[in-house]
């Protein structure tokens, strides 16, 4: 498999269910992160299309059919997406990686699967959610209503794209809500697949609206006075933003931001399975995931055994064209995730940290926007690169004393989103991950269960994704009091 041969280009906006031309002549022009080159370009939606696309959105919840449908068509709707998205996934896979340098053995199972995994989940949760329940109130019985929120904007990054934009569609959708997406300039490409199949899938009119744009536009958008609801995954920066701009509407927020997650090697670890478990995920899609394991926390009682191995298996990850099957760590997204990488590893020898191995731009690429896979040693916990995210392939290894001290280190962070720790005591792992205030956490494995509640502690977010609670999220709660005796018919 090679990059991509000819430019992909689009002319159109996806608003209100239909290809349609955009108010504006600004053009994005897609740029591959491993040759440099334009791969594409589609149109830069401006205010005047997202003034369209809300406008049919709010008509198609306030009048349309899609909140008034049975659950059980619109679950028909969305499972033609799934299993279109299914029929799809290398296309997808490959595009992502074109566009944003995972490698393309990733992008199959972290951008394609996991999305349709997503879309899955959505609807067996949907299946069992309780939207309407009695309850013996105070002053009699209750009838407690979960009601469609309304019209969502979804803001999307460009790190997994599309299994953001499902982790959001899928739920607003199948509740019976109307949405907006905004996808990232660096990554549209793969959007005009999911607006071809919502397109054949039979969505009606005014439900989705597909638009790339910066953040003004986004920005924009989320304070736009007809959206009930925002839906965010990106950088803590980004969020506060957003709640900023959102909050002058009183406009609902879910926050899905950054992490620093903590990787706890207890001394009874097995180190061959706990490398094994965690290198894929700590420089996963090329160090840009938010729940990526970037701080290892090691006993200083086996901390140069742990050291080694790492190092080792960091410096034989195989850089290259995320397009080639074989590559294990690819380009980041943009010049300006390259630069940072690099100022912060000059940044974490200045601090006093050692390089393990990597630390610079890789000899065997001469274009393209690399970073060695990079693990710093000797870092303690209160340096800027173990505090602040990378959103690169640089890790940190911190030793600690005794478990309390590793549960310590790993709770002492701005950031409360995933973790993982290794240990040969199951039960003494469960309790680690009980004492550390994190949102997703992993004993022995890493994983992220799309039945259950994701999101983060502290600046990691706020609301969850997935599971019936995220799912939650897009409703409002409505109670219907009942005359007294009231029995159903």
């Amino acid at each position: 498999m090679t990059e991509l041969t000819e430019l992909v280009e689009h002319g159109q906006l996806f608003i209100g269910g239909e290809f349609t031309d955009p108010l504006s002549t600004e053009v994005i022009e897609v740029i591959s992160p491993h040759t440099e080159q334009v791969i594409g370009r589609v149109p830069h939606a401006s205010e005047a299309d997202v003034d369209r696309a809300v406008a049919a959105a709010r008509q198609a919840f306030d009048e349309g059919p899609w909140p008034r449908m049975t659950l059980d068509e619109r679950i028909a709707v969305i499972t033609r997406i799934k299993d279109t998205f299914a029929v799809r996934h290398e296309e997808f896979a490959r595009l992502i990686s074109a566009q944003n340098g995972t490698p393309y053995s990733a992008s199959v199972m972290v951008q394609a699967l996991a999305a349709m995994m997503v879309w899955d989940s959505a609807i067996t949760v949907a299946r069992t959610f309780p939207y309407e329940e009695r309850r013996d109130g105070v002053l009699g019985p209750l009838l407690v209503r979960r009601e469609p929120v309304g019209v969502v904007a979804a803001v999307v990054p460009w790190n997994v794209p599309q299994f953001t934009a499902a982790a959001k569609l899928a739920p607003a959708l199948l509740a019976g809500c109307t949405a907006v997406l905004k996808v990232s300039p660096e990554t549209p490409l793969d959007a005009y697949l999911l607006a071809e199949i919502a397109e054949e899938a039979g969505l009606p009119p005014g439900v989705l609206s597909i638009l790339p744009a910066d953040r003004e536009v986004s920005e924009y958008l989320v304070g736009h006075p007809d959206v009930d609801k925002v839906s965010f995954t990106g950088s803590v920066a980004a969020g506060r933003r957003v709640m900023e701009v959102a909050s002058r509407n009183l406009t609902r927020v879910t926050l899905e931001l950054g992490g620093k997650s903590a990787a706890v090697i207890l001394p009874d670890a097995d180190l061959e399975a706990a490398v094994a478990g965690i290198v894929p995920f700590a420089w996963m899609i090329n160090g840009q995931a938010c729940v990526a394991q970037t701080r290892i926390l090691a006993p200083r009682s086996r901390y140069e055994e742990i050291a080694e191995a790492f190092a080792a298996a960091a410096g034989a990850l195989r850089v290259g064209d995320p397009l080639d099957p074989t590559t294990e760590l690819g380009p980041l997204v943009a010049r300006r995730q390259q630069q940072r990488s690099l100022d912060y590893i000059g940044l974490g020898q200045e601090e006093g940290a050692k390089i393990l191995t990597g630390g610079n731009v890789p000899a065997s690429q001469e274009r393209g926007w690399y970073v060695e896979p990079t693990l710093f040693g000797s870092v303690d916990n209160s340096m800027r690169i173990a505090r602040e995210e990378i959103f690169g392939p640089v890790i940190c290894l911190i030793p600690y004393g005794d478990e309390a001290e590793a549960v310590r280190i790993a709770d002492d962070s701005p950031y409360g989103l995933s973790g993982s720790v290794w240990t040969a005591d199951t039960e003494r792992g469960i309790d680690i991950a009980r004492r550390i205030r994190t949102g997703t956490y992993s004993v022995n494995t890493f994983s992220l269960d799309m039945l259950g509640p994701f999101g983060g502690y502290k600046n990691s977010g706020l609301g969850r994704e997935f599971g019936p609670e995220g799912y939650g999220e897009f409703f409002e709660h409505k109670m219907i009091h009942l005359p007294a005796g009231y029995r159903e018919a």
